[in-house]
């Protein structure tokens, strides 16, 4: 179970589409969090990634060089 607060403008808004559409609320906000989350995620793990990859100090690899190794190169 989870209890959050809106800003007025929002929980208007989420009213006045549950009240058009007569699907609780609930619906649309578990909608949006599902619709999001994979983005909110793929953002702060790409962080944690670059953050180890500073940490670590390994040179990088231009992207030509890994194109070739792959036999993608154009």
């Amino acid at each position: 179970m989870l209890t959050i607060r809106l800003p007025n403008d929002i929980e208007e808004r989420l009213n006045a589409l549950a009240k058009a559409t007569h699907r609780p609320k609930s619906f649309y906000v578990r909608e949006a969090l599902e619709r999001a989350l994979e983005d909110i995620e793929d953002v702060y793990l790409a962080e944690a990634a670059y953050e180890n990859f500073l940490k670590d100090k390994k040179p990088a690899v231009p992207l030509e060089d890994v194109e070739g190794r792959l036999g993608l190169e154009d």
